[in-house]
């Protein structure tokens, strides 16, 4: 998909490639780390510290960047840019200038090929708009159990955004897909240190990349892309696991044949059937294995968080969000006893059915001691929250019923 150190160099770019520690400002531990179940040592290596344009994040990995969004900025309906999520897998990071940036559209597929500026994208195409949950799909994948390898991410390599830019489908209609088309590959400027790691290089199924929420979007939240979350332009892929939402976006190729890459498969796999996913990506399947794509159903309590102190007989909200792949969240219900009961929480407004959906409810605890909190949320698909683990040895889909401990006083 091209050199990336050659395109850096002629945007006038330069190369943020393993030197985090360097720019980054070590800041003191807080207490909002992550839950305490988290991998032995997970949380005694995480502190909480900022990136450039960022405010402190919890660090799971300085090389490649890795950083997770407390839950305290879930609160608000749209995740602030600054306190949004950090993830790469390459510790190649470009910092490039927006002014020579460009976007090539081409493959065996192409009938024209050709190659967009920003200017070009913000000038030439309709701007369109989604709010849409992007969420790494290793999210939560420090509560599995038993414990499997990767970046033990608790519940914080999550955010919900306003992502702006133009339909992908438009791009493709411009370069003329030809009936042979089957897949469209994806390549961002970032790129490993070591020659012999893999390209971070995804597909999509034709039908997923022409689906009209599926953008190359050049603003979040109203404001340019930030640098940490793929300035100057990255894939939307409204529903789907962060995983395709390639940032640093440089190429777009069009695919006669399925993408055969090492992040489409061995990486990104789940068991096949495992899953109530409708949304399937069938030319990259397996007999056993398919890749994730669509977010299982799942909700967070935002507030208060486990191990808060409340007064008996004192009304409190409990807060969260919930999300899904886009089917549209229909219920959330609480538990004031340990799952004994449950309880049907309010529902904020919809913005869109890829955006997460605020709710709370109001409870007011009986006797002083331990208060198990439970929430669930169903789907309009039918599908409901788990209380046990759907095991793979990616920590991937974990969508248990989450549970916080009040200390009733």
């Amino acid at each position: 998909m091209g050199n990336r150190r050659d395109f850096l160099t002629g945007a006038g770019g330069w190369l943020f490639a393993g030197a985090i520690g360097g720019v980054t400002q070590r800041l003191a531990r807080g207490a909002d780390l992550g839950p305490a179940v988290l991998p032995r040592g997970t949380l005694e290596s995480s502190t909480l510290a900022s990136l450039p344009g960022k405010v402190p994040l919890i660090k799971k990995t300085w090389r490649p960047p890795n950083f997770e969004t407390p839950v305290s900025y879930f609160e608000q309906l749209f995740t602030p840019n600054e306190a949004f999520f950090v993830r790469y897998h390459l510790a190649g990071i470009p910092r490039i200038e927006a002014s020579t940036w460009h976007l090539t559209i081409a493959g065996e597929a192409i009938a024209r090929p050709y190659q967009v500026t920003l200017a070009q994208l913000k000038s030439e195409f309709e701007r369109v708009e989604v709010a849409a949950v992007c969420m790494c799909s290793g999210n939560r994948r420090g509560l599995s159990t038993p414990h499997v390898p990767g970046v033990e991410w608790g519940h914080g390599a999550i955010g919900n955004a306003r992502w702006a830019g133009v339909r992908l489908k438009d791009l493709l209609a411009r370069a003329g897909l030809k009936k042979e088309a089957v897949e469209i590959a994806f390549d961002g400027a970032d790129f490993a240190v070591h020659p012999a790691t893999p390209d971070f290089v995804k597909s999509l199924p034709l039908w997923k990349a022409l689906d009209e929420h599926t953008l190359v979007a050049y603003e979040m939240n109203g404001e340019p892309l930030p640098h940490w979350n793929g300035f100057p332009a990255r894939l939307v892929v409204a529903g789907w696991t962060a995983t395709y939402w390639i940032k640093h976006l440089t190429a777009i190729r069009a695919l006669s044949a399925p993408f055969a890459g090492f992040w489409m498969n061995p990486a990104y796999r789940i068991p096949k059937g495992r899953f109530p996913v409708v949304d399937r990506f069938i030319t990259q399947e397996t007999e056993t294995t398919t890749p994730i794509t669509e977010m299982v159903v799942n909700s967070l309590i935002t507030a208060p968080a486990s191990g808060s102190v409340v007064t008996a007989g004192r009304e409190i909200e409990i807060r969260g969000v919930a999300w899904d792949g886009g089917h549209g969240i229909a219920t959330v219900e609480v538990s004031a006893d340990a799952g004994e009961s449950w309880q049907r929480a309010a529902l904020a407004a919809e913005h869109g059915r890829f955006s997460w959906r605020q709710w709370s409810y109001r409870m007011r605890p009986q006797r002083p001691g331990r208060q198990i909190v439970m929430a669930r949320a169903s789907n309009r698909a039918g599908t409901t929250q788990t209380f046990e683990l759907i095991f793979n040895p990616a920590g991937y889909h974990n969508n248990v019923v989450q549970t916080v401990e009040l200390v009733v006083t």
